[in-house]
């Protein structure tokens, strides 16, 4: 799997952690399509499974996933994709690398036979994990090697992911309770910020910064400083990425929508300002992307 960058998004599995499962097989768990560009099609080339952290992990793990795609010989499929803004470690049968948050629209090139196990920490979790602000992260792949904390997960899991005949299950239970061991037990600063940046996440409300400021009862350049710091991007950037999540969303489950409507449900100031927004996150103006989107569920059946 190939990761190239199309483009900036103007100015990422978020919402509340998956279920707890306490088993020697971490089960897989059903989410949501946000980040997915035409996730109907998609589906048909690749699979996407998700599978929940236990406890002790999930204070920073919101999940586990793992993709898998079998391309027959001389097809290549190429996935666009809006990362959440959070940090993934992927692990791939060649290494494993740290993902920060991607502020673009990245394609994703696959061919052939493979699979990718990724961790998706929740926002602002993998501050513990890093010696520095995560802004050193922010629109960068780095190796896994490159950051201590976790380098020596890169040799357990990446024979494991390599061989087909271990499961997804196994996979997301070896890595968990790899992760249970380097938990820190005290209560972490980036804690807080998890707590506002999933609560923008599961208010919808919350369309500005001063919005998300006086729910989270901090003043406006405290809860930049954090997010900065602790997430790698400002406040507003997070809010409008989830927003634009949302618009995508009613597209893919085939809702009509009224974009006038929704431009002001999620606090643009007129609809030009959503369709501007829109189209350099997913590359087509909303209505032509729904067209689009609709077409190739016909396509695909």
């Amino acid at each position: 799997m190939r990761r190239t960058s199309v483009g900036p998004m103007a100015a990422s599995q978020v919402g509340p952690n998956a279920p707890v499962v306490a088993s020697s097989e971490v089960k897989p768990v059903q989410d949501d399509s946000r980040g997915i560009l035409y996730p109907a099609a998609a589906h048909t080339v690749f699979q996407l499974d998700r599978y929940p952290a236990t406890s002790t992990v999930a204070r920073f793990v919101d999940r586990y996933w793992l993709s898998t795609w079998n391309l027959p010989p001389g097809v290549r499929h190429e996935q666009q994709v809006l990362l959440h803004p959070v940090v993934n470690v992927v692990f791939e049968p060649h290494g494993a690398v740290v993902s920060g948050v991607d502020t673009g629209r990245f394609a994703v090139e696959m061919k052939g036979s493979g699979r990718a196990l990724g961790v998706m920490f929740r926002p602002a979790a993998f501050a513990p994990f890093l010696d520095g602000p995560l802004t050193a992260l922010t629109d960068q792949d780095v190796p896994l090697s490159r950051v201590p904390a976790l380098a020596d997960l890169e040799p357990l899991l990446v024979p494991l992911v390599a061989d087909p005949a271990v499961s997804g299950e196994r996979l997301a239970a070896v890595v968990d309770a790899a992760l249970t061991e380097r938990i820190p037990a005290e209560r972490q600063p980036c804690e807080t910020t998890t707590e506002w940046a999933e609560l923008a996440v599961r208010d919808r409300t919350l369309t500005r910064v001063e919005d998300l400021a006086l729910a989270a009862g901090v003043g406006m350049r405290t809860l930049q400083r954090a997010f900065t710091e602790h997430i790698g991007i400002g406040p507003k950037w997070f809010l409008r990425r989830y927003r634009i999540y949302e618009a995508g969303e009613r597209v893919a489950h085939q809702e009509t929508v009224d974009w006038s409507v929704l431009a002001a449900d999620l606090g643009y100031a007129d609809q030009a300002h959503l369709t501007r927004d829109f189209t350099a996150a997913f590359g087509l103006p909303p209505a032509q992307y729904a067209a689009t989107s609709a077409a190739r569920r016909t396509a695909e059946g």
